[in-house]
C-alpha cells in the first residue's frame, strides 16, 4: 500500500510540476504581450500629441506643396520644416529653380 501511495505521490508531483511549468509559460507570454502592448499603445500617444506640431511653438503644422517639394508650414509662427530628404530635392533642382523655391518659401 505504501508502494502505491508513493507512486501516487510521484505522479502527482511530476504533474504539478508540469502544470505549473506550462501556468508559468502561459503567464510570461501575457506580460509579455501585454508590455508590447502597452509600449504601441505609449508610442501612439506620443505620436499623436506630436504629429504635425510645430517643434518651436507646438501649433499645427500645415503641409503645402512648393515647386513639387512638401514642406511644413507652421499656422501660428509660420516657421518651415522639412522632412527628410526633401532638402536633398532642393540642391538636387537648378540654381534659377532653387532660388524661386526659396523666394515663394520665405514670401518675397
Amino acid at each position: 500500500m505504501t508502494d502505491d501511495r508513493r507512486r501516487e505521490d510521484d505522479w502527482f508531483q511530476l504533474n504539478e510540476k508540469e502544470l505549473l511549468d506550462a501556468a508559468r509559460a502561459a503567464r510570461e507570454k501575457r506580460e509579455t504581450e501585454r508590455a508590447a502592448k502597452e509600449r504601441d499603445e505609449e508610442l501612439k500617444r506620443l505620436r499623436d500629441l506630436h504629429h504635425m506640431k510645430c517643434p518651436k511653438c507646438g501649433h499645427d503644422l500645415m503641409e503645402e506643396t512648393l515647386e513639387g517639394i512638401d514642406v511644413d508650414r507652421c499656422t501660428f509662427c509660420e516657421g518651415i520644416f522639412l522632412d527628410a530628404g526633401e532638402l536633398e530635392k532642393l540642391f538636387l533642382k537648378k540654381d534659377a529653380d532653387r532660388k524661386g523655391l526659396l523666394r515663394k518659401l520665405i514670401g518675397v
